[in-house]
């Protein structure tokens, strides 16, 4: 799958979604963009998961019809995603068109 990584989604966590292809929403010249916009120019170019760490998104977009599949961190910090980075994974490979999932991510 195509997965797009949100402004504040940690990088490290690339390496660990082996068989995706992934990017950042800065690598495709998207970091000025707002959710709506992002989310409408990510899926006009094929992606097919959002990872990101923003956990209001549900609530500030419509996500009803959306083909991309949402994923979001319950934390933003690689320490504390790194010991559960495969609840992440899980996640990811899970996603289907549209779906929405959160990842809780406990301060520990």
């Amino acid at each position: 799958m195509r997965v797009l990584f949100d402004q504040a989604t940690p990088v490290p966590i690339r390496p660990f979604l082996t068989g995706h292809a992934v990017s950042t929403a800065a690598h495709e010249g998207w970091d000025k963009l707002q959710n709506g916009d992002l989310l409408n120019a990510a899926e006009a170019a094929g992606f097919e998961v959002f990872l990101t760490t923003d956990k209001n998104i549900r609530y500030q977009q419509n996500l009803t019809g959306r083909k991309i599949a949402i994923v979001v961190l319950g934390q933003g910090r690689w320490s504390l995603i790194k010991p559960h980075v495969a609840q992440v994974v899980a996640a990811v490979n899970a996603a289907t068109p549209g779906s929405y999932a959160e990842v809780e991510i406990p301060y520990e």
